[in-house]
């Protein structure tokens, strides 16, 4: 008997177990394929594959495997609890996957979907390799509000503005309701398999020098913790959205991007657990603030839409015509940058949050890549690099998008000569100095019309303040006006030559 043939007679058999492959949905509410192993009423073995084949540009970078380390270890002990302890493989999920299933005898293997090219192209590649041994493989969407080929054009075509996307995904209505965690998993037998994997062996975590201490301050992984954010959020923070969600020293965003990226919580829940609050309250406040929050979950669908539709955006402009942009290569200015240290106090806060928390205000990121890309000219992919090494939500799809939507290049993107003023955006949206004297502590003493230029304070104010520039702080790396002008004018080259 063939392998093919050996493999359908247990899946035949009714107590041929089901393998759950666990990925960037690190839960067990409204888990599609968990839902559907345990519809089948056959035994389940739950897998987490730390994959080996990604490409450089979907590798997690360290401050995602920090969070990694400490979510499989919250779902591990959420599905021991129920019964079905978390299997822990390394290496290629080609090779994995279809071997655990020949050794288990299993009926069906089930996951939900994930859309970066690489993914893709590895989901494709196992299903194939399952069906053809007569295992069943099936997917489920288990980590946006609708599939990126459910959103469609009046032509069924693909959007490539975020607005009328907008418009066209609330239209197709509520997504379907999330489903409730299990009451208990049956497990399936592991005997014969190979051991799983411990997790401390993967040594995901810092060692010396342990840089995650801010990390630990700041976040709780896991879906309890993620179920935690939220509530708190919709019961206090959401009201006050539409006013809070730009002024960076207090904590007006969900902060739920984390919890999204590594699918401790699913849109679905968010978005009906959300309009459930609003129904609950009755207010019109409360219903602005929710659908202002709603419509960020939506620009995340977005953000994955464009990666399904253009793959090539993870490295390439998704607006060709920047190919021949007059990039530079300064690898001083760029360390200043990453550092905190540009002698601009609004982006040397944020890039200093990113390096204490593995996390940064949303306009703050807007500032800090428009510095990058247009006062110093240097290319969008080196910041997308960074940012995915120390975020803690280092979405592809979002990472990318969003860092070519401000360069100029991307999908609905801002217009080219629209650049971030590193004073006026402080000036705006940091007007006490709140967040800069957090984050950036040597110009704390500063008054506040010097906080964000403290270049523009006279000695006697630098000196009663204990600044120094270009010892204790450092003077700015360019001249934000003229760097300003260079900017356009290259940009006008490109503009011209398209």
């Amino acid at each position: 008997m063939n392998v093919r043939s050996e493999t359908a007679t247990a899946a035949a058999r009714e107590d041929a177990p089901v393998l759950v492959w666990f990925r960037n949905d690190l839960r067990v509410g409204d888990h599609p394929a968990l839902a559907a192993a345990l519809d089948s009423g056959r035994p389940v073995l739950p897998l987490y594959i730390l994959e080996e084949q990604a490409p450089g540009d979907c590798a997690l970078g360290a401050a995602s495997l920090w969070w990694l380390h400490h979510s499989l270890d919250a779902l591990a002990g959420r599905l021991a609890d129920l019964g079905a302890p978390l299997h822990l493989r390394r290496g290629r999920a080609e090779d994995i996957v279809p071997d655990l299933a020949e050794r288990l005898d299993a009926a069906a293997v089930f996951w939900n979907r994930r859309y970066e090219p690489w993914a893709i192209a590895t989901d494709r590649d196992i299903k194939a390799t399952l069906r053809d041994r007569g295992v069943a493989a099936e997917s489920y969407n288990g980590t946006l509000l609708h599939e990126p080929w459910e959103v469609k054009t009046k032509q069924g075509g693909w959007y490539g503005v975020f607005t009328p996307f907008w418009k066209a995904e609330c239209a197709l209505g509520d997504p379907p309701a999330p489903i409730d965690p299990p009451r208990g998993i049956p497990a399936a037998s592991i005997a014969g398999l190979p051991p799983s994997d411990d997790l401390a062996d993967w040594a995901l975590l810092p060692t010396r020098p342990d840089w995650a201490g801010g990390l630990r301050a700041a976040w709780t992984p896991g879906e309890a913790g993620a179920r935690d954010r939220l509530s708190a959020f919709l019961e206090d923070g959401v009201p006050d959205y539409p006013e809070t969600r730009n002024i960076p020293g207090i904590e007006g965003t969900s902060r739920l991007s984390p919890h999204l990226h590594f699918g401790e919580l699913s849109p679905r829940q968010i978005w009906h657990w959300a309009l459930e609050r609003v129904r609950e309250s009755g207010s019109g406040k409360l219903e602005r603030g929710v659908w202002a929050f709603l419509r960020e979950i939506g620009w995340r669908d977005f953000n994955h839409n464009l990666l399904f539709h253009t793959p090539e955006m993870t490295h390439k402009n998704y607006q060709s015509k920047f190919d021949a942009f007059p990039w530079r290569e300064d690898e001083a200015a760029l360390r200043a940058w990453q550092q905190g240290m540009t002698g601009y106090p609004l982006v040397d806060a944020g890039m200093r949050e990113l390096w204490e928390t593995g996390y940064m205000h949303n306009r703050i990121r807007m500032l800090v890549a428009s510095f990058l890309v247009k006062d110093l000219l240097i290319p969008w992919q080196r910041g997308e690099a960074w940012f995915r090494d120390t975020l803690v939500d280092a979405d592809l799809a979002n990472n990318v998008a969003n860092w070519q939507w401000t360069a100029g290049c991307g999908a609905d993107a801002a217009p080219y000569f629209r650049i971030f003023n590193p004073v006026t955006q402080g000036e705006k949206f940091d007007p006490d100095g709140a967040y800069v004297r957090r984050w950036v502590p040597e110009l704390a003493d500063l008054p506040n019309k010097a906080i964000h230029a403290p270049w523009t304070a006279d000695a006697q104010t630098l000196a009663r303040a204990k600044v120094e520039l270009g010892r204790t702080y450092p003077h700015p790396i360019v001249d934000h006006k003229r760097a300003r002008q260079l900017a356009l004018d290259a940009y006008q080259e490109v503009k011209g030559a398209a």
